[in-house]
């Protein structure tokens, strides 16, 4: 197998393609605690991170909700519709796409880097003097970002719809070993400033991978800006809704950054942090299995196989269930020595690893929840149905908001639900706990919106094995508790034998632990034959 045909590769499972994404994902993942613990390190959870993260966020409202919107609901299934039946006119739709965007992306960033002053004292109102005009100067410089990641997508929407799968999941890890490169190059000379152009040449990379790829589908550019083509018409007719979905999302995270910006100094830090920690289990899981199964969703829906439609979203929602559960469980458990090994160091003092700690435990309760929505809300864009996904984000969103004002209120003065989350997330001692409302509300927002996109779909497709996978629920939520059981008593067993005061006894604490919970549970459904471990291990045996 040449070189070339290696990288062009093309998925011909549901697992196979997940298994690629996900172990891509993991790498990025592993890079991206690599780049947190830089981050850490350097600055703590203090101004300069709470500056980076508030200046990243308008960018990213930008990017997502003029790209990401685009590709996953309404490019993929658009262009798999027309390449069956033209492939001209698929190419033609994806120049269309490509040009129509990206010029609107160039002009929304320059209108909104001259009015970024005002956009920053909406989503830091706590900022002020130095640190808010360092807010707004990065802010600018990262404007560059969505423009670049704009085009990169376009072409991840190609290589997805092809089932190029190896180079489309090559891509965050470009993005990441950009940033972690700019980290250690810019951020000596420039300082805080650096970490904006870590930013731009991680997006740049993020490019730069697919380009020489999405020529070998057969793209060729052309200058076409024809927003009558009816391909484009029905993007737009579609994206409308998902973009409205993904405003009131980014609004959201905007929300949860402005009421972090009035609490004490690193709480956008250590929000953001622990976010990404537990995002690790939500890309390598929940978006890979999701992203792997759009083309296929998509494809059977067009061809109108309903049956197979059925099957493939029955037996990913499993595999998902099978390995989220689990793994969230791990989380929550090991959430101490997950925090001390990866971000502490440095600058990252014991107050920032015990609030980050309990912050990662609240995100955990919601880990299953947040890997299963990417599956379901693509399960609907597969139909070409966006307008139920967005109507339930928003109403999930309006729960979140709500949840966060309430709960940050009822952790800022002694009751009892505050020395509930003191007590049990260890952080007695500790003046100001008021941040670890924002991700108990996120978890809590996140089942909710669950439960509506379940029902929802029941509703709009009939039964799609529901009895089978409330059964096999709690089959494995029961693996899931004993293994819980045995991960606490190996942490006991494991602690006096090491130094817990030092970087290498906490790890082995902590992998001791992690992977005598693991093969537990992986014995325990051999033992009681899921199905879902023998469909993950024969695709990891085809791959191999």
């Amino acid at each position: 197998m040449n070189f070339r045909y290696f990288l062009n590769h093309k998925s011909k499972t549901i697992t196979s393609a997940a298994l690629i994404l996900a172990s891509a994902a993991i790498i990025s993942r592993l890079l991206g605690l690599f780049r947190d613990r830089l981050l850490a390190g350097r600055f703590g959870a203090g101004d300069e991170l709470d500056i980076y993260f508030a200046a990243f966020r308008i960018p990213d409202f930008i990017y997502s909700i003029l790209i990401v919107g685009a590709i996953s609901a309404a490019f993929i299934p658009v262009f798999t519709e027309f390449w069956h039946k033209d492939k001209k006119e698929a190419w033609k739709l994806t120049n269309g796409v490509l040009n129509i965007f990206i010029s609107i992306l160039i002009l929304v960033s320059l209108i909104l880097i001259v009015f970024c002053p005002q956009l920053i004292n909406l989503v830091a109102p706590g900022f002020q003097g130095e640190k808010k005009d360092l807010t707004i100067l990065l802010t600018r410089i990262m404007f560059l970002s969505p423009i670049l990641l704009g085009i990169s997508n376009i072409f991840s929407g190609v290589l997805q719809s092809f089932r190029r799968f190896f180079i489309y999941s090559l891509t965050p890890i470009m993005y990441n070993l950009g940033i972690i490169s700019g980290i250690i190059i810019f951020v000596p000379i420039w300082g805080v400033k650096g970490l904006a152009f870590a930013v731009i040449l991680g997006a740049f990379l993020h490019l730069a991978i697919q380009i020489p790829f999405t020529f070998f589908c057969g793209f060729r550019y052309r200058p076409m800006f024809n927003i009558f083509h009816p391909g484009i018409k029905k993007i737009i007719k579609l994206i409308i809704p998902r973009t409205i979905g993904l405003g009131a999302n980014q609004i959201n995270l905007i929300v949860i950054t402005a009421i972090a910006s009035t609490l004490t100094a690193g709480s956008i830090a250590v929000f953001n942090l622990s976010n990404n920690l537990q995002y690790i289990l939500i890309g390598v899981v929940g978006i890979s299995f999701a992203t792997a199964a759009f083309p296929t969703l998509a494809k059977s829906f067009s061809l109108n196989q309903k049956e197979k439609f059925l099957e493939k979203f029955s037996s990913t929602f499993l595999e998902i269930l099978f390995l989220a559960i689990p793994l969230s469980f791990l989380f929550f458990i090991l959430r101490a020595q997950i925090v001390r090994i990866i971000l502490g160091t440095g600058q990252f003092g014991w107050q920032d690893t015990r609030l980050t700690a309990a912050a990662l435990g609240l995100f955990s309760l919601g880990i299953f929840a947040q890997c299963l929505i990417p599956l379901i809300s693509r399960t609907f864009y597969a139909f070409q149905n966006t307008k139920t996904p967005v109507k339930i984000s928003l109403v999930s969103i309006a729960i979140n908001i709500i949840l966060s004002f309430i709960l940050v209120w009822a952790l800022s003065f002694p009751n009892n639900f505050y020395f509930f989350i003191t007590n049990n997330l260890k952080l007695l001692g500790i003046e100001d706990i008021r941040m670890v409302g924002l991700p108990l509300a996120f978890s809590l927002a996140g089942i909710f919106n669950l439960l509506f996109l379940f029902t929802a779909l029941y509703k709009k497709i009939g039964d799609f094995g529901l009895k089978k996978i409330l059964k096999s629920f709690f089959r494995i939520l029961t693996a899931t508790l004993l293994m819980a059981i045995v991960v606490y008593f190996i942490l006991r067993i494991i602690a006096p034998f090491v130094n817990m005061q030092t970087f290498l006894g906490v790890f082995t604490q902590a992998l001791g632990a992690g992977l005598v919970g693991i093969f537990f549970y992986c014995l325990l459904a051999k033992i009681f034959r899921f199905p879902e471990l023998d469909i993950i291990i024969n695709s990891v045996r085809r791959k191999l």
